[in-house]
């Protein structure tokens, strides 16, 4: 794939065919989501062989797709004052420690107090490949993941650290505690995930719909009702790691969206439900932290690795789990 400005030039492989191509380029343009391909494509901003297609045109080998994405527009978003812990920065990205509660881009119903509010308040300029709503955004975390983001603040380094998600070459691992205690003490999930057809702020497990998924995990300690997993991910879709362990029966712990909180705790006899009541008492989201990003510098080329402590709620839930293991063995 090159690039030119804001152009970027594909070579359709064998093993890529048969694809719809809005489907196909958010896949290999991962830095832009569906939604946006599509209205390149209505845009005739998408070509192939020189011709504009439709969304449902599917990729055959050794096309040429021509992707020209135009100059970002002047955003509304309103810079604001809001603190960031910046953990390292330089001329051409940010590592933010962002903290759990905050949104990382505007949408509907969040259009301000969010971390690109307060990166627009921050930096002179950031990447305009994410659109106006996600300004140097490279990838993201969910409003009550806690941890560790990376973020452009130009075109050509957004590009370059999006084809190192794409390739799968990050270094992502989260802290996670999940429900139950596991079998198997390490594990790989593999599955598609797509969005739920009843509820669309839920994503699903499917067979074939949607993208492939992949989540990797290892139990680090057990304790009486729940896990403590290191959790490395392979690919990056919405809500991937709280999916795929709620599909398995371990759903993060206090994630009301994925059955990690109130459900959990219906079939617990007295003793139990006490000790869950406990531990839910000390965290009102889901308990996940992405503690380790590791990636190449795209001008430096130099690897760097940063890590991430657990946030004050996620430290008292492990000491109550530790407390109630301990309560456990001595009876």
């Amino acid at each position: 794939m090159e690039t030119n400005t804001s152009t970027f030039s594909i070579l359709v492989t064998e093993e890529q065919v048969k694809q719809r191509i809005d489907k196909f380029l958010a896949d290999v343009l991962s830095q832009f989501t569906r939604a946006r391909i599509q209205k390149l494509i209505e845009d005739d901003r998408v070509l192939v062989d020189g011709k504009p297609v439709k969304a449902s045109h599917l990729v055959r080998a050794n096309e040429r797709i021509e992707v020209n994405v135009p100059e970002p527009v002047s955003s509304h978003i309103q810079p604001q004052p809001i603190p960031l812990d910046i953990v390292y920065e330089d001329d051409y990205l940010l590592v933010i420690n962002k903290k759990a509660g905050m949104v990382v881009h505007p949408a509907y119903g969040n259009v301000s107090n969010t971390m690109v509010n307060a990166l627009l308040h921050h930096c002179v300029n950031l990447s305009g490949i994410g659109g106006v709503k996600r300004p140097g955004i490279v990838h993201r975390l969910d409003k009550d993941t806690s941890g560790l983001l990376v973020v452009a603040k130009d075109d050509e380094t957004h590009l370059r650290l999006s084809q190192q998600f794409s390739s799968r070459t990050i270094e992502r691992e989260y802290t996670a505690v999940v429900w139950g205690n596991f079998r198997l003490k390490s594990g790989k999930i593999t599955s598609y995930i797509a969005r739920s057809r009843r509820d669309r702020t839920r994503m699903v497990v499917s067979e074939s719909r949607g993208k492939l998924a992949i989540t990797r995990f290892k139990v680090m300690e057990e304790f009486p009702l729940t896990s403590l997993l290191a959790v490395k991910l392979e690919t990056g879709r919405t809500h991937q790691i709280r999916v795929h362990l709620a599909a398995k029966g371990h759903p993060v712990f206090g994630d009301l969206q994925y059955g990690g909180r109130k459900k959990m705790i219906m079939k617990l006899n007295q003793g139990k439900l006490q000790i869950a009541l406990n531990l839910l008492s000390c965290i009102a989201r889901q308990a996940l932290h992405a503690r380790t990003l590791g990636f190449v510098h795209p001008h430096t080329n130099e690897y760097l690795k940063f890590t991430s402590e657990l946030p004050g709620d996620m430290s008292e839930l492990i000491a109550e789990m530790q407390k109630a293991k301990s309560d456990s063995q001595s009876l």
